[in-house]
């Protein structure tokens, strides 16, 4: 089956798209994006993604129309999902670019948008049955910034991390801040459970706000879980009973290990029955 694309508004095919000269994400990487997670047919955590969307378009100093709200958005994308003939599983992407046009200096700060569709074999969260390998990104650092907590299009450092994990033989890598503090892997946030309690990074450490992250949170503290934000260190996980990441279109993903240390997963398995109970309910 042939997918299309939203691309303001019209409906293309997705073989026959293509960028248009001067379009500043792929020039400058000006620009920010939503993954979206579709189960049985609906978008799920919309609003969740559209409201750090609106905050990264404030912090960009993008121009967001009157039109963008989570009901335009909503009914874009189910149009697509419509078009596409996707009444299961599937992964959304939502993307915002500033309007063609400058250098570094744009001509306006309008925007355009593009939403992508494509389908996905579960239609449910699954744990993975065989746990990630990860280690350290020691090459590069990712800067604490007010664009820290968004996701933008400027992904080197995360692309650089899956290259150098791939050449190590290892499943992901953790990315660290500026000064030394782990604060997330490659396209996840990260938690790790002692003695029965969940901690993660905090915010300001620079990891992304991830909305899967901040329901991870939601949901442990709804079943008396104790949750902490706070600094996370090498020693830390290598103390830890459990680890696993965090994202929107996986769930959770268990981590079998880091460095010398093995981890099991019960807490894991149970975050992710409590995700599926969370919107089989809806």
């Amino acid at each position: 089956m042939s997918l299309f694309v939203n691309n303001n508004g019209e409906l293309i095919s997705a073989d026959g798209f293509a960028i248009v000269a001067g379009n500043r994400a792929h020039l400058y990487g000006d620009g920010l994006f939503e993954s979206i997670k579709v189960l049985n047919g609906q978008p799920i955590n919309v609003e969740q993604h559209l409201n750090r969307l609106f905050e990264g378009m404030k912090v960009l100093k993008m121009i967001r129309p009157q039109t963008f709200s989570v009901t335009f958005f909503d009914r874009e994308i189910q149009a697509l999902l419509t078009k596409n003939e996707i009444t299961g599983g599937a992964r959304i992407r939502l993307s915002i670019d500033r309007a063609k046009g400058g250098t570094y200096l744009p001509s306006d700060n309008t925007v355009d948008y593009f939403i992508e569709a494509y389908p996905a074999d579960l239609d449910e969260f699954r744990l993975n049955e065989e746990g990630l390998k990860i280690d350290l990104y020691n090459e590069m650092t990712k800067s604490v910034n007010l664009l820290s907590n968004y996701k933008t299009k400027n992904c080197l450092v995360y692309i650089m991390a899956r290259l150098r994990a791939k050449e190590l033989g290892m499943d992901d890598l953790l990315i660290l801040n500026e000064k030394q503090g782990i604060i997330e892997a490659t396209s996840s946030n990260l938690f790790m459970v002692s003695n029965g309690v969940l901690y993660t990074p905090r915010l300001d450490s620079g990891c992304l706000g991830g909305t899967m992250r901040m329901q991870m949170i939601n949901l442990a503290l709804r079943e008396r879980i104790k949750v902490y934000e706070c600094n996370i260190s090498p020693q830390h996980l290598l103390s830890a009973d459990e680890v696993f990441l965090t994202n929107a279109i996986q769930g959770v993903i268990w981590v079998q290990s880091f460095r010398t240390k093995t981890y099991s997963n019960a807490v894991s398995q149970e975050m992710v029955k409590f995700l599926n109970q969370e919107w089989n309910k809806k």
